[in-house]
């Protein structure tokens, strides 16, 4: 089991995280931004160390000063909540080359399903069943008007019906 974690967000989801550590016997690290220094994820945690000025670019961003931090007090995992560097695939792979647990999906799973297109041809290879849209990437906008109103008219006319259904059950 994890003896250290550091959180890599802010706000309701970092106290969460925190807590969750905490109730596990966890240890954690908190990161802030001079704007948060007295945030309540900042009070919970069992250190807490400011990343960088208020603009996120320069704080929860700051991929650097993250790493720097986690590997300085010997976490073994990074939470990053959601947001901010939750689905950079960069991140988790540094992570792992720090020899740092990235606690999410693996960077290649973020690479894969951060492209709504490869995303869609992985569901549909592995039986999973996706909303009805167009084959995959559409290039010519002729393609694209067609596949829209086809899937819009579908669409619509199963919302249409589910809603007449609810609203007026005994007409069916």
């Amino acid at each position: 089991m994890l003896k250290k974690i550091l959180v890599a967000n802010r706000g309701e989801i970092a106290v969460r995280i925190i807590r969750a550590c905490r109730e596990n016997g966890i240890d954690t690290v908190a990161v802030y931004s001079k704007a948060d220094e007295n945030a309540l994820h900042t009070q919970l945690a069992t250190k807490a160390y400011c990343i960088g000025n208020a603009k996120a670019s320069e704080s929860y961003l700051n991929i650097h000063n993250i790493l720097t931090i986690a590997t300085a007090t010997g976490c073994e995992a990074i939470h990053p909540g959601y947001g901010f560097l939750s689905e950079n695939s960069e991140f988790a792979r540094l992570c792992e080359k720090c020899g740092i647990k990235f606690i999410g999906p693996s960077a290649d799973t973020i690479d894969i399903m951060g492209n709504k297109s490869n995303a869609r041809e992985l569901m549909i290879k592995s039986g999973v069943p996706v909303v009805p849209g167009s084959d995959g990437v559409i290039k010519k906008s002729r393609r694209s008007k067609r596949s829209c109103k086809s899937n819009w008219l579908s669409n619509t006319h199963k919302s249409l019906s589910r809603w007449r259904w609810q609203r007026y059950p005994k007409s069916f």
